[in-house]
This record gives C-alpha cells, structure tokens and sequence, in this order.
C-alpha cells in the first residue's frame, strides 16, 4: 500500500558515519556493513512487515538472512515508513538493509525481486461476489467497496463509476497511531463496507487475521491503466555494490524458503506469469 506510493519526492542520501559502523572497502568502495550483525531498517508498527515485537514477515525474514550470512545478530533501527524514512536510516549508515522496497525506486538500490504480489480484492466467500476478479465487474455496482485514497485501485474504481459509493482511507498516516488496513477490513467485519481492496500482503494478512472466510483475489485483468502487480525487493545504498550482490546470491539460492517465510503471513505471491504460488511444503 503506503510502501509503494508513499516515498514520492528523492531526498538525497547522507553519508553520516556513526562511530559503531565498521568500514569495509570492496572493489575500492567503502561500504558500511558489519560483519557480525545484520542492521535492519524498518517501521516500529506495520504488521505483517515488521514491528518491534519481531512478530513481522520481515523480522522473520531477517533472521533467516542474518543465519544464511553468518551474522551473530540482528539488529533494528526503526522508524515510521513514511516521508523520511530512506533518509532517517539507510542514508544516515544508521542500518544497511530494507527488507521490502519497490523494485525501482531511486531512493535505495534495489536488491533482484525477491516477490511480487498485487493488490487484491477481498469480499466473504459465499457472498454474491464470489468469483468476481475485477473491478469492473457488474455485481459491484451497487456495493461500497473500500480502498485506500491514491492508490492504483482508487483510479479503476472511479473508471467503474464505483467511486461514489466507495468509503476511502487514509494513504499516508504514522502506523504507530493509525491502519487504514486493519480498519478496513475491521469495517468489512462489520458490514459496512461489503469489499476491500489492499496491497497484497495487507489483503491476505489482515483477511487471515480477521478470523473470517474471505476470498482474497489479486486484482490481474484490470484494463489499461496503473499497475496493480510490483516486484519487492530489499533496498541497499547505491554505494554498496557488493553487499547488493551477496544479498542477491543469498535470495537466489534461498527463494522456496523465503516463499514459505512469505506464505505464512498470507501474502499472495505470483510468479512471471502471473499464477499464484503456493508453499513447496504442500
């Protein structure tokens, strides 16, 4: 959601050395990584991704990195993923890793994808949605659908005409105080909105938290427009060529596992050709 359209304006990168980080030269470039723990950058409330709890998809998968990089150690810098986030601790050497950033961004240098997903359509199994995979499908006409302001959704929403009756919600809010995720799918819930849209691992965790039995359908045959399906990478700063390239060995020799890692917190992956993935295990 907020991770793919919040980071609008580019804010140049601050190359502040703190005093714990140890230097490291490869290929005549100083990179900032320490050898024994693995410093994450991430957003202190922002479930499935990350919290200070380590109940994320990405606290987990830093550990998993973290014991396949021969790290001792995970450590956290946290702050709100919004406006200033890149700034406030890639760009200040304050951390040297961002588990989720998408895959061409200049703000970071990305890492290879290590998933892609699309915002996704969620509305209760057995309703008289079921089997709807678009937007502009009939049977929402008269439904209030919910969808986060400014996000691709919105715009084929408008297209369908369905705009009017759509309850709106806040795109960029400080997930320490407010989620537009969890209070949507707590009104779908309730009934008063009869559909959500959400970016994928949004839509399947928050769906699969809610305890209920929801269809979470990736939003795939929408016309020509905005895209709906991204490719997440992890972010690094463009002077660490090398530390990019073991990261990118380290998500290829290891990408059922991650998958697995990505599954469990019910976000919708999809391959190239856009079919879902399910778990190597089953």
């Amino acid at each position: 959601m907020s991770r793919l359209l919040m980071l609008t304006a580019c804010v140049a990168l601050l190359a502040v050395v703190p005093a714990r980080a140890q230097d490291r030269e490869f290929g005549g470039a100083i990179e900032l990584v320490d050898p024994d723990v693995l410093r994450v950058c991430a957003d202190p409330n922002s479930l499935p991704y990350s919290n200070e709890a380590g109940e994320g998809f990405e606290n987990e998968l830093a550990n998993f990195l973290a014991e396949k990089l021969g790290r001792k150690s995970v450590s956290y810098t946290y702050f709100p993923q919004a406006t200033g986030f890149v700034r406030m601790t890639l760009g200040l050497h304050r951390c040297d890793i961002i588990m989720s950033y998408p895959q061409g961004d200049e703000l970071v240098q990305n890492t290879n994808a290590y998933y892609r997903t699309a915002y996704s359509l969620v509305y209760p199994k057995g309703s008289d949605l079921d089997g709807v995979e678009t937007l502009e499908d009939p049977r929402l006409k008269d439904k209030v659908v919910g969808v986060v302001a400014g996000t691709p959704p919105a715009t084929y929403l408008a297209k369908a005409g369905l705009i009017g009756k759509a309850k709106g919600y806040q795109l960029m809010v400080d997930t320490r105080l407010e989620n537009s995720a969890k209070n949507m799918i707590t009104d779908l819930n309730e009934g008063e909105i009869d559909a959500a849209v959400l970016w994928g691992p949004l839509a399947g965790y928050y769906a699969r938290e809610s305890g209920r039995d929801y269809a979470v359908v990736p939003l795939l045959k929408e016309p020509r427009g905005p895209a709906t399906v991204f490719r997440i990478t992890m972010g690094v700063r463009p002077s660490d060529q090398e530390w990019k390239r073991t990261l990118n060995r380290t998500i290829a020799e290891n990408q059922d596992a991650i998958n697995d890692i990505l599954l469990k917190y019910g976000v919708p992956l999809l391959d190239e050709q856009n079919r879902l993935i399910s778990s190597k295990e089953n």
